[in-house]
């Protein structure tokens, strides 16, 4: 591979989770995106408290990415051979963190809206 580009890469992960299931996790980030600026345009303030949540809730995510990869990736710690795994392992549990906080904030934001918009 002489170059890396974005063709490339959505066919590594094709390959790695499957067609069907890769692109159902595309567009499943995409709506909890739009969701999540939905969320933040409505109430136009961050509610602390369930920005706490969302952070509590990121050791979580975080495992759960790692675990997840490694079962679609049929590997497992051992197999780790070097620098450039565990960077992409700790990018894999940021994303997994990140992902997790953001749709803990947006559910419980689309669940219980701010108490001051209550009639």
């Amino acid at each position: 591979m002489q170059e890396l580009t974005l063709e490339t890469l959505i066919a590594v992960f094709e390959e790695i989770f499957g067609r069907g299931l890769f692109w159902t996790m595309v567009v499943a980030a995409l709506v909890i995106t739009l969701a999540y600026v939905y969320v933040l345009i409505r109430d136009r303030a961050v509610s602390w408290r369930k920005f706490l949540w969302a952070q509590v809730s990121m050791p979580f995510g975080a495992i759960a990415a790692v675990l997840f990869v490694q079962k679609m990736t049929r590997s497992g710690f051992a197999d780790i051979g070097g620098p450039i795994d565990v960077i992409v392992l700790l990018g894999v549990a940021v994303a997994g963190a990140v992902g997790l906080a953001v749709l803990v904030y947006t559910a419980e934001s689309l669940i219980r809206p701010r108490p001051d918009d209550k009639p």
